[in-house]
């Protein structure tokens, strides 16, 4: 039962750890439950190839990036106002 606290404090220390992305790398930054599947696709059997399991992230990152630029695109084209709160993960 302790491994459980322990594993979650060492996946938030991981995400608090990570540097700040650049903006024109086009992907948001990992989040503890990214790290989470990335370790588990490491140590775990899976039937997906290894190239996959290495391109997957990079692909959902990317996807999560654009999909909230076209949502700040469709707000401002609908007439919103734009404010300073921003999604962040």
């Amino acid at each position: 039962m302790l491994a459980d606290p322990l594993a979650h404090a060492f996946l938030t220390a991981t995400v608090a750890d990570q540097p700040g992305m650049p903006a024109d790398t086009g992907m948001v930054p990992l989040t503890r439950n990214e790290i989470t599947h990335l370790l588990a696709a490491l140590t775990l059997s899976s039937p997906h190839p290894p190239e996959h399991r290495r391109a997957w992230p990079t692909w959902r990152r990317r996807h999560q990036f654009r999909a909230k630029q076209g949502h700040y695109r469709r707000r401002e084209a609908a007439g919103h106002e734009r404010h300073d709160l921003r999604l962040e993960y």
